[in-house]
């Protein structure tokens, strides 16, 4: 396809109506031929964590699919073709995924796949996909291509061509613009897929700001209690605390630091969970002066064309389905990998994965969560993971994190919205 062509596919994609991708029509009109071919839906397979830790984000994710799949095909489709979505629930467990993705594959015999969400279901579809040589976007995965380099692998989460090391990256350097400058860490995570990964990325950059660890220990994945953990912690009076947790993991961590009475200058960091609205209720004010990373929030610094339209399309919606409510996290980069599914499938006016994995390789797509390029092993060419904190949080009522100042960004310096508050402290008991 010409460089002329690409950009007519892309022409309309500025227009977001309810937080769709309205196609340009030298797009469709380029694609006559397959639509001629084409019969029956077009169907879309993933599996899906709707029961299990990661459930509170697989079931925000599906709702996300199912108002792009319905926006689509009140168009008319996709090539002309309605959408039919395929998904199975993984249950948070990886040894369910591979029969998952053979099932979708060999029986029900699906045109495109999709990762499930989260790092470790990723990882094990990928070699499946790999074998099959499809085209698979992936749905919050840290580094997961790193040892794979599979080259029609295209992640959604913003974390950039070094995403172990970005992980830690705001939090690392907001520490080093503190007076004094902090001198030791304590880190801490699961042994599991994305903690082992985003602690390595902190290792990382404690080596390169010459910091002193003084507690570095992984925990079970199925680990309950906390408070052996956090005491230890606290016994090493750490200025800097970095934990690497799952949702679970991120309540049970938080609430053992406020029991066990543990304080640091920066406390917070990897923490999955933390950008759900159950959790944020659930905690309340032992958020307070966590930092922490996150993806968008509600500041004037992210205003992108079409999110707001969407955000109120999804609470609707979710509200219905018990997901949710608030929707910032997962939601609209669930809806954007639809956006730019759709945009990537249309340029290439067919369901062939090699020209699929073309158009995700060159083209620049404009979505509800802005402008996504992909780069080297199909993270994104340029970094936009957000550092973050929790400031005045009063009792545990959802509408105040809708309000802008409640999670102030602090780092990308594009996206600053307020100022790092120094130090953590424990709830007075």
């Amino acid at each position: 396809m010409t460089d002329l062509s690409r950009r007519q596919a892309l022409g309309a994609l500025g227009s977001v109506t309810l937080g769709s991708v309205t196609l340009g029509s030298a797009a469709l009109v380029g694609a006559a031929p397959a639509l001629a071919q084409g019969s029956g839906p077009i169907r879309i397979g993933f599996g899906m964590a709707l029961s299990g830790g990661l459930a509170v984000g697989g079931k925000a994710a599906l709702v996300s699919y199912q108002i792009w799949a319905e926006d689509v095909n009140a168009k008319g489709g996709l090539l002309g073709r309605k959408v039919e979505l395929v998904h199975y629930d993984d249950q948070s467990n990886p040894a369910t995924v591979p029969g998952i993705y053979s099932k979708l594959l060999d029986i029900d015999k699906v045109d495109l796949v999709l990762s499930g969400y989260g790092t470790v279901p990723t990882a094990a579809a990928l070699p499946i996909i790999m074998q099959r040589q499809k085209t698979f976007l992936s749905l919050f995965a840290l580094a997961a291509n790193d040892k794979f380099k599979y080259d029609r692998y295209f992640q959604l989460q913003p974390n950039g061509p070094d995403a172990k090391y970005e992980f830690s990256k705001g939090f690392f350097e907001l520490a080093m613009g503190l007076d004094p400058r902090p001198k030791t860490v304590a880190i801490t995570g699961a042994d599991a897929e994305f903690s082992i990964l985003a602690l390595e990325g902190a290792r990382d950059n404690i080596k390169k700001y010459g910091l002193k660890t003084v507690y570095d220990r992984s925990y079970p994945s199925n680990t309950i209690d906390f408070t052996p953990i956090v005491r230890t912690i606290r016994q090493t009076a750490p200025d800097l605390v970095f934990y690497a947790s799952y949702p679970p993991d991120s309540a049970g961590l938080l609430k053992a630091t406020h029991e066990v009475g543990l304080s640091a200058r920066m406390l917070g960091g990897g923490m999955i969970g933390l950008q759900f609205a159950a959790l944020k209720t659930q905690l309340g004010p032992m958020l307070n002066n966590v930092v922490y990373y996150d993806l968008y929030l509600p500041e004037p610094t992210m205003k992108f064309p079409g999110i707001e339209q969407f955000l109120v399309r999804y609470r609707e919606r979710a509200a219905q389905a018990g997901v949710d409510p608030l929707g910032f996290y997962i939601p609209p980069f669930a809806y954007a990998e639809m956006q730019i599914l759709e945009a990537a499938v249309t340029a290439a006016a067919s369901l062939d994965d090699a020209g699929i994995a073309d158009q995700l390789r060159t083209m620049t797509f404009p979505t509800v969560v802005g402008d996504v390029r992909f780069g080297d092993r199909g993270e994104w060419a340029e970094a936009r993971l957000l550092t973050a904190q929790y400031q005045d949080i009063a009792g545990n009522d959802v509408d105040q994190f809708k309000q802008a100042g409640k999670q102030a960004i602090l780092y990308p310096p594009k996206f600053k919205s307020g100022n790092l508050r120094v130090p953590f402290e424990p709830l007075k008991r």
